[in-house]
């Protein structure tokens, strides 16, 4: 269950073994009020003082970490809205995101795509080609001192040319298949070949696409939603933390160093909560933000393609992401 939680806390307690003294940390949340939070995160430090009293492992603290990351820990971002069952975040760097806890949205990096492989693949073939040539040296009958220096050198030449020339080797072979852009929505239109009753609406980023399903709703947790995310090549960090947080997610706002803010959202780092008394600094920093961002748009909107009708719940969902991120306005993206 997708949780993302308006109040943060932590507790600690003390706690001896082998004659050392450890104090344990741990974080409670709630949506309810502070005091909750804090009882939260007593009964999660009474919790691991048990355990480790039973003989299991006893972790001193957990780190304190946003989204990115977050493994098995509510999202822990400034909560901005709530819409439903749909909650908008600021994240660490400032920009707003969706997160959304069934509403398929997959990114798609054009520097990660599918055609990356190929890299891998065109260097492990030169690797091997290298291989090839020393048995064949060796076969010539070339002598050992000749073969063992002629084997240092190859490796040494294979290891150093292998990886430049199979990334331009990638680079041609996207550029001949007509761009990364051509690329990947060649590989959607593939996939979605195999599926006659999705409805899929495709966006562009600045750094590559991003598609939003709407014919039904998803689990992050199920078969189709791992089976889409590897043929689609989306981000393997950002398809980990939608099993770890269960929920999908997109930013919906510019990223603060494309509109010509250079520094970083204050104070530093931005996890939340801050301290009551950096708040005004941390105000100042987004109010900045907030009025450069609104002359750019997060992604803009250019088809919808499928068969499929959307579900309700679904479109809703994707009219808030089109009106945050002004997906359908003449922008410039960031």
């Amino acid at each position: 269950m997708m949780t993302v939680p308006s109040f943060w806390a932590e507790a600690r307690a003390r706690y001896r073994r082998k004659g050392k003294q450890i104090t344990v940390r741990r974080f409670g949340w709630s949506d309810a009020s502070q005091e909750d939070a804090q009882q939260n995160a007593q009964r999660r430090v009474d919790e691991a003082l048990a355990r480790a009293a039973s003989g299991g492992p006893l972790p001193r603290r957990e780190r304190k970490v946003p989204y990115n990351g977050g493994e098995g820990l509510p999202i822990r971002e400034e909560v901005v809205d709530r819409v439903g069952e749909t909650v908008i975040t600021r994240n660490a760097y400032g920009a707003r995101c969706i997160n959304t806890p069934n509403v398929l949205f997959v990114d798609i990096d054009f520097n990660d795509g599918p055609g990356k492989r190929m890299v891998w693949g065109a260097a492990l073939f030169l690797l091997a080609a290298a291989a090839v040539m020393l048995v064949l040296m060796a076969v010539a009958g070339k002598s050992l001192g000749s073969l063992l220096a002629a084997a240092v050198v190859g490796v040494l030449l294979a290891l150093v040319l292998s990886f430049p020339i199979a990334e331009r080797i990638h680079r041609l072979a996207v550029r001949v298949r007509g761009g990364p852009e051509a690329v990947a929505r060649a590989n959607i239109l593939r996939f979605m070949g195999t599926r006659p009753d999705w409805l899929v609406h495709l966006y562009r980023t600045p750094a590559g696409l991003r598609l939003l399903a709407t014919h039904r709703l998803f689990d992050p947790l199920e078969a189709e939603v791992a089976v889409c995310f590897q043929a689609l090549a989306a981000d393997p960090v950002y398809a980990a933390m939608c099993l770890n947080q269960h929920c999908f997610r997109a930013r919906v706002s510019a990223k603060p160093w494309r509109i010509g803010i250079g520094d970083h959202m204050r104070p530093r780092p931005g996890t939340w909560p801050v301290s009551p008394e950096r708040l005004p600094e941390r105000r100042a920093w987004l109010e900045r933000y907030d009025r450069a961002a609104t002359g750019f748009a997060a992604c803009r909107y250019i088809e919808s393609i499928g068969k499929g009708a959307s579900t309700p719940a679904a479109q809703a969902v994707q009219r808030l992401h089109d009106e945050l991120c002004q997906a359908h306005s003449r922008l410039p993206i960031a």
